[in-house]
């Protein structure tokens, strides 16, 4: 595993990525950056506008270029989007860079938590259950491949799964 340097959150879209990510760079005096967010602050641009006028590929390539800048910073905690994995050279700046944390969630869950968002392009479709099905069919072997360490939120609160990350990194430091 490497250093306690940087901690990067992948997972599907609702998986609580950015306020788990939040708590934990406060919980471990840390800068937290939100890859999306990233995204948005320095195109002027919304995702979804940015899917509207660019397409996904487009929305990619700015996402490679923003998550190679982001990992090579020291001391963050960064939640990526739920798509970041689909390219290797973010899979391999993740896992060389930083402590990988996947967020996995069941389908019932993040489909419970992005019912009404309505900044999720991917998701503004006749069936959004079943297009999450099909991103975690792709997606999931991805994050499970780049883990450190994979952590279930389904059942735990916010703080619960903050403690546990903590716990678990700081464990496996240790040994």
């Amino acid at each position: 595993m490497n250093e306690l340097n940087n901690i990067f959150l992948i997972g599907p879209m609702g998986s609580g990525k950015t306020t788990i990510g939040r708590q934990l760079a406060k919980a471990l005096e840390r800068e937290f950056i939100d890859s999306d967010h990233e995204i948005t602050r320095r195109t002027g641009a919304d995702i979804p506008w940015i899917f509207d006028i660019e397409g996904e590929a487009g929305f990619r390539e700015r996402e490679r270029a923003v998550i190679d800048d982001l990992t090579r910073r020291q001391g963050i905690v960064l939640a990526t989007g739920g798509g970041a994995v689909l390219d290797p050279r973010n899979r391999e700046h993740l896992a060389s860079r930083g402590v990988v944390v996947y967020l996995a969630a069941s389908i019932e869950h993040l489909f419970k938590r992005t019912a009404k968002d309505r900044n999720r392009p991917l998701l503004q479709t006749e069936d959004p259950r079943a297009r999450l099905e099909a991103l975690m069919l792709t997606r999931d072997p991805l994050y499970r491949e780049v883990a450190d360490l994979v952590v279930d939120t389904d059942n735990r609160t916010i703080r619960a799964t903050v403690q546990y990350v903590m716990d678990e990194i700081t464990r496996r430091m240790s040994s």
